[in-house]
């Protein structure tokens, strides 16, 4: 396990032919014919690395599953090619390959025990009862159910039957762990509580997971990569953080957290941007973007500031619309001067609905590809 951590701690931009345990090479796929065909993947390309948790993150019909099936052998591709550890699996039928696959439904046997359950897939490959047994007891140790064992599964709760879902899948020692939005039948406390013990199994067993949600926090909670898809088409491959803090593209600052985005002037060869109000401000050019003209901007609302109208670092004017208090803090709705409304995120605000305000911005700010 050291040596996964380690892996993980290298530079998460920099990726090498060895670190790669899936790549998909522009592959292509489409369902239906003439005017009813859909292109649900349009020449998709990405690597996936060896010990990591990797995430699908998109809309429904985005393509993330139908990415996820190819993997699996579930579906075959139009086009391109997905090699496997470095081995071409297109021509594999889904149970010669070395992935498994856990569900929405977790499909376990209502009549067996958790440990039959664990142990059914090694059973089916005719593996020993000495092996069976060894890899069941490890894995029950490791979703901590040791102590269910010989309970059946339809005696379970929801997370307690994901955990021997997750469990059965983990017992051959596949290369590749699929998830296909395994935790939306949860209910929310234990959604978040599963997220944590996911990330764990990752962790611990050093397989590669592949992970389908349109949840953006499950995605930047348990991640170590994510793939923001739209259309059949992935937008943009980062870190939680950088997807979050320097999103590319206008839908990937939008579907991931709360955003601002307003309109802008490029300055200076890309260097400045001008907002609505006059102020200027350093400009984090997204790859792609244009270098002079008209622009969308995007601000975290925790990355505003409230100060007096009149401050000399107010960069926005506006009033106080709304002010709406979620638990950890207020959210402040601003109706801009110039038209148009922004959100201000704070821990504590004694403004009140109707008042003016200035509204202080980072010394930089993303420029968006629309």
């Amino acid at each position: 396990m050291l040596m996964a951590k380690q892996a993980k701690a290298a530079d998460p931009g920099a990726t090498t032919a060895s670190d790669v345990m899936i790549h998909a090479g522009k592959v292509t796929k489409t369902f239906g014919q003439g005017a009813g065909k859909v292109t649900a993947l349009d020449a998709v390309s990405v690597d996936i690395r060896k010990n990591e948790f990797f995430t699908l993150l998109g809309p429904s019909g985005c393509g993330k599953t139908t990415l996820l099936r190819l993997i699996a052998g579930f579906e075959l591709p139009d086009g391109g090619q997905i090699l496997l550890d470095g081995q071409e699996i297109g021509h594999l039928p889904p149970y010669k390959r070395p992935v498994n696959t856990v569900f929405q439904s977790y499909a376990l046997f209502p009549h067996m025990s958790v440990a039959r359950n664990i142990g059914f897939g090694l059973e089916m490959q005719g593996r020993p009862k000495s092996e069976i047994k060894e890899a069941t007891d490890r894995m029950l140790a490791l979703v901590q159910m040791e102590h269910l064992a010989d309970r059946r599964t339809d005696q379970l709760s929801g997370g307690q039957q994901q955990r021997v879902a997750l469990a059965r899948a983990l017992a051959p020692k596949p290369k590749v762990l699929l998830l296909d939005e395994p935790l939306s039948a949860l209910d929310l406390k234990l959604r978040k509580e599963m997220q944590i013990e996911l990330k764990r199994l990752q962790e611990e067993t050093g397989i590669t997971f592949v992970f389908v949600t349109h949840d953006q926090e499950e995605a930047l909670t348990m991640s170590d990569r994510i793939a923001v898809m739209k259309s059949g088409a992935i937008l943009q491959v980062g870190a939680p953080k950088q997807i979050y803090n320097n999103p590319a593209r206008r839908f990937v600052a939008d579907f991931i957290g709360d955003i601002n985005i307003l309109d802008g002037k490029l300055a200076e060869n890309g260097a400045k941007v001008v907002l609505p109000g006059g102020a200027s401000v350093g400009a984090l050019l997204a790859e792609g973007a244009a270098r002079d003209g008209r622009v969308s901007v995007a601000i975290r609302p925790e990355n505003m500031g409230l100060t007096a109208p009149d401050a000399t670092d107010a960069a926005l004017k506006g009033r106080v619309s709304n002010i709406v208090y979620f638990g950890a803090g207020h959210n402040l709705h601003v109706q801009l001067d110039g038209g148009g409304e922004v959100m201000v995120r704070r821990a504590q605000s004694e403004a009140e609905i109707g008042a003016p305000v200035g509204l202080t911005v980072p010394d930089a700010v993303q420029v968006l590809v629309d």
